[in-house]
């Protein structure tokens, strides 16, 4: 028996190194879950470099690379993926950014880049839409929101290009800083002419829009100031269908991931009630991913909220809601006829706060694989798997040969 179909689980930044709240386990390592370790122990595993060894990948080229489009070729920068996945159509020449609502205070300082995790920014974006004007630079733009506290901007018009840096200090207590064309070219001295300018006039909105006041008298962070970064020119996708002879779906609440999708011509299917954090409503998620494998051929799910208590360094919270991801992983286990692949796509140790090296775990399960020893999912048993270490490229290959969907090299 053959799988005919493939369901891609990336656990986003799941995989970490040993926590001194967890007795030197890793959260994985920590939780109970059984769901993930009956996968493992019916499938064939591994250890996967998203990029390759010693090499920190971000979630956009990790995603572009375990998708089986080498970031070396296609990556051009974050931006224009994150703001494809708000709902901008970027086009070929656009120049996109991604974006932080974050809090400044009295004195200009950042106090939170991140403005608390703030939600529901709607309205934020929508002042900025209707009062920020570039039109004295010749220049238009697209802004909207994204999940929680991120949100995309898009520049358009003529003679833009995309090498500036960005006004995020990357660290609380410190003023922002200037845009700055990284090279002489005066494309690149207008994009950082006009990301200035629209980072002054979106300020002005923001300081007293009515949502920042009641933040504020509610003791919470506002969002009163958008930091800029990852500025990148829209570039062109060969699309997955003509790549892999696949129809596919993409399942995130994460904008870049969905904006990744889109952009190889996967279909995004939005589910209500998933935030991409640790209260995201994953029973909905995984019924719309088993769903989608009745009409299509690949199905792309994203789940995203590990990733985030790896980044606030909480170790026991990244440990509980891995027991939650797998609990709602449960209805997976009865799908037939399905090739299920399971990995993260690059570790975010609560000690580093930030994406690592090390390499995260990953299983193959479904007809006709063969099983291996391993048991258990998590960091150090999926090393002992038949898979051994690979690359975040070729899984590709690997699941489409499960489903004798691969061509073969030579006679």
């Amino acid at each position: 028996m053959i799988a005919d179909r493939i369901l891609f689980l990336v656990l986003d930044g799941i995989s970490d190194r040993p926590c001194e709240a967890l007795d030197g386990l890793t959260p994985l390592a920590a939780a109970r879950t059984p769901v993930l370790d009956r996968i493992a122990a019916e499938g064939v595993c591994g250890i996967m470099d998203s990029i390759a060894p010693g090499i920190r990948p971000g979630s956009d080229t990790s995603h572009l690379a375990l998708l089986g489009y080498p970031p070396q070729e296609y990556y051009t920068g974050r931006g224009p993926l994150e703001a494809e996945g708000t709902g901008i159509h970027m086009t070929a020449g656009m120049i996109g950014f991604r974006c932080n609502f974050a809090t400044v205070d009295a004195d200009g300082l950042v106090t939170d880049r991140r403005a608390g995790r703030i939600s529901g920014t709607e309205s934020l974006s929508e002042a900025i839409r209707d009062t920020v004007d570039l039109s004295p630079l010749g220049l238009g733009f697209r802004f909207e929101s994204g999940a929680g506290h991120r949100a995309a901007l898009a520049l358009t018009g003529e003679g833009l290009g995309d090498k500036v840096s960005s006004n995020d200090p990357k660290k609380d207590g410190v003023r922002p800083l200037t845009v700055l064309p990284c090279t002489d070219e005066p494309a690149d001295q207008k994009t950082a002419e006009a990301c200035n300018e629209f980072i002054r006039q979106s300020q002005e909105i923001l300081f007293d829009h009515p949502m920042n006041v009641r933040r504020m008298e509610e003791g919470l962070p506002p969002g009163n100031l958008l930091l800029i970064r990852g500025a990148g020119n829209m570039g062109s996708f060969p699309q997955f269908s003509e790549r892999y002879g696949l129809s596919g779906s993409v399942i995130s609440a994460a904008t870049l991931i969905s904006g990744i999708g889109k952009v190889v011509g996967l279909e995004h299917v939005p589910v209500p009630g998933t935030t991409g954090s640790v209260d995201s409503d994953l029973d909905a998620k995984v019924k719309a991913a088993i769903g989608e494998l009745d009409r299509k051929d690949f199905v792309l799910m994203n789940i995203k909220g590990a990733d985030e208590a790896g980044h606030d360094g909480k170790g026991i919270l990244k440990r509980d809601f891995i027991e939650t991801i797998d609990t709602a992983l449960e209805p997976l286990l009865a799908l037939s006829d399905t090739l299920i692949v399971v990995c993260a796509d690059h570790s975010t140790p609560c000690s580093v706060k930030d994406h690592s090296a090390d390499p995260v775990p990953v299983v193959f399960r479904g007809p006709g694989v063969r099983t291996d020893r391993t048991a258990r999912f998590d960091e150090v048993s999926c090393a002992e798997g038949g898979l051994h270490r690979i690359r975040g490229h070729d899984l590709m290959p690997i699941a489409l040969d499960l489903i004798n969907k691969s061509h073969k090299y030579g006679a």
